[in-house]
């Protein structure tokens, strides 16, 4: 369920992004431009939320289960993270 959400999300954003082409070319105001790259910007990072809530639950799971303390998932999590505040 939460794939398909997430598909749904990226479709519109797609959407939102070919609008965007479409406004350049036919040449609208930068304010109009500008306010719509925030909007897709803002949805973007909705998405990758989602996915980094989603990744960390399952890397915390693993870090708790694992013999090694989590080491690596802890890790994962955190490289993860580093992307994502890029």
């Amino acid at each position: 369920m939460e794939k398909e959400r997430l598909i749904q999300r990226l479709k519109r954003i797609e959407g939102q992004v070919r609008g965007l082409q479409r406004m350049v070319e036919e040449e609208q105001s930068c304010s109009e431009i500008l306010t719509q790259v925030a909007a897709a910007r803002a949805a973007l990072s909705g998405v990758a939320k989602a996915i980094f809530e989603t990744h960390s639950r399952a890397c915390i799971q693993q870090a708790l289960t694992d013999d090694d303390g989590g080491v690596e998932a802890m890790e994962d999590l955190l490289q993860s993270l580093g992307q994502l505040i890029k």
